[in-house]
């Protein structure tokens, strides 16, 4: 059986499980023939895509039998909408202008049903017509408004459509099934969402062709809010509480504003509040250990398993008091950019880590190539790590860095509950710490490579701030650099982050700074 990583070596992970499931079929499950995958030269593909996971807080833990360190695989902006969309279609954020969870911010709006649903890996795997493709679960955050063709809009690319209306729930929703209206209640037998994802993506499974392979992507709430876990793990992890990290419930000095405003210390109800919400997330993620272990176990009964690649991701990170910030996802951090990515499947050996740098829109032209598809033929910013899992590529020519960006949202009037903070803030807790702003935009320059691990952030406001990180001493970024590194570094980062922001396609492939081809002295 095969099992591949992609971590940072930043620090061991050894608490107790989450996707418990995932993980033990990975290592226990016999799987010694690919005799099946090269009698089947198109394998099949599974997405299992999570919901505000996280990876540097503890949101995944992994079983220290398998001495691997957290995973690291980057999002192209920290936001729900967004970052589904960077996915679906391989594209930085500025290329396919999905800029935040409202239809205003082209989430799932006409335009973008009309410019980028024709671009996403599952139109282009549908219309060569080799796959049958099938989607379950949340969509994007606006799916099935009425504005925007309601449910009964499917977008291009799946034959079998079982998609969320609206945003991430466990109960009481609605389903787009092929574009008609399925509501569901709050029984947990025949309603909890990651269950009934569970049996439909079975029910795939078990009724689908044989005679095409499939590409099958499942979207979990979890562990979104409300975080509402399933009856018989309402219990579990009653001692768990959010991390206490060096950069837990301090003043986050020398950065941006927004990080600044948040009060410290947190108030207690706000550490019991996001103690408290930690650990629902946890239980949540229980259901979703069932989900995957079903998905699995069923191809492994059906004989597909050894001829089948499963990848685990998220959309996003999230914090729970960080910089005392008491909980949400929408900042720089490395809590809120990056999340999980484990992969399995043909010709992948088993227990590998990988140090690369890989980003989410890495995902389509990685689907598209294990597909047998030309990447090269699509508008696609990303790059396939199959041949770095495989062992095929060399890692010497893999790109250094990798963009990410966001546009902050605020309000035009001042929230009568904090009138100090005046317009422009959002998402403000009763203690009136707010997570979010208008002038909470930035890009940055995320770089790994053998000579640095750094981050270089700036933000679209009036001071035009900057932050910038040395991961390898401070992986916690409690100290912002800005102001002491090397002109000459800030400026190459500058240059760097004026080029992917500007980039498309092959040009958003080329070398950075820390390249073995132009390594700083």
């Amino acid at each position: 059986m095969a099992f591949f990583v992609f971590n940072s070596a930043s620090k061991m992970v050894s608490s107790p499980l989450v996707i418990l499931g995932f993980i033990l079929i990975c290592v226990t499950l016999h799987c010694n023939s690919l005799a099946e995958a090269k009698a089947n030269p198109r394998p099949n593909i599974v997405l299992i895509l999570t919901d505000d996971l996280d990876v540097s807080i503890g949101g995944m833990h992994l079983p220290t039998i398998l001495v691997i360190s957290s995973v690291m695989k980057f999002v192209a902006s920290p936001l729900c909408c967004p970052s589904r969309a960077s996915i679906l279609t391989g594209k930085y954020p500025h290329n396919h202008h999905v800029v935040n969870n409202t239809l205003e911010g082209n989430c799932s709006s006409t335009a973008w049903q009309k410019t980028q649903e024709p671009e996403t890996f599952s139109a282009f795997l549908q219309k060569h017509g080799t796959y049958q493709t099938f989607f379950a679960g949340k969509y994007l955050n606006e799916y099935g408004s009425k504005k925007a063709g309601g449910v009964e809009h499917v977008p291009l690319g799946w034959d079998h459509w079982f998609a969320l209306e609206s945003n991430s729930k466990y109960y009481n929703y609605t389903l787009s099934v092929n574009g008609r209206a399925q509501r569901h209640g709050q029984n947990y037998s025949e309603d909890y969402l990651t269950d009934v994802l569970a049996n439909i993506s079975i029910d795939f499974l078990e009724n689908k062709s044989n005679r095409r392979p499939f590409f099958m992507m499942v979207s979990t709430p979890a562990p979104h809010s409300p975080w509402t876990a399933a009856p018989q793990y309402e219990s579990s992890f009653p001692n768990v509480k959010a991390p206490r990290d060096p950069n837990f419930n301090i003043h986050g000095k020398d950065k941006h504003w927004l990080i600044r405003q948040a009060k410290t210390p947190m108030t207690n109800s706000s550490v019991e509040f996001l103690d408290n919400a930690y650990r629902k997330r946890w239980r949540t993620l229980l259901s979703v250990d069932d989900l995957v272990e079903k998905v699995v176990r069923k191809l492994e009964v059906s004989g597909e398993l050894s001829n089948t690649y499963i990848i685990f991701t998220s959309d996003n990170g999230y914090h729970t008091g960080q910089f005392s910030l008491p909980m949400d996802k929408r900042q720089l951090y490395e809590f809120d950019i990056r999340v999980p990515l484990l992969v399995r499947g043909p010709y992948i050996k088993p227990n590998q880590t990988s140090p690369l740098l890989i980003a989410n829109v890495d995902l389509g032209p990685t689907i598209l190539d294990i597909a047998g598809y030309n990447v090269n033929e699509t508008q696609m910013d990303g790059m396939s790590f199959l041949p770095i899992m495989t062992g095929k590529g060399n890692s010497s020519t893999w790109r250094s860095d990798v963009l990410v960006e966001y546009e902050g949202e605020g309000s035009n009037i001042s929230d009568p509950a904090c009138p100090l903070l005046g317009p422009g803030v959002s998402e403000c807790f009763p203690d009136c710490v707010c997570e979010d702003s208008y002038n909470n935009t930035y890009a940055c320059v995320r770089t790994v490579s053998q000579a640095a691990n750094l981050q270089y952030c700036e933000f679209d406001d009036n001071e035009v701030f900057v932050e910038v990180y040395n991961l390898t001493a401070d992986p916690f970024q409690l100290s912002n650099i800005a102001k002491s590194i090397d002109q000459e570094v800030l400026e190459k980062m500058n240059h760097r982050l004026m080029m992917l922001q500007s980039c498309s396609g092959r040009s958003c492939r080329t070398p950075g700074v820390y390249d073995s081809q132009s390594v700083l002295p």
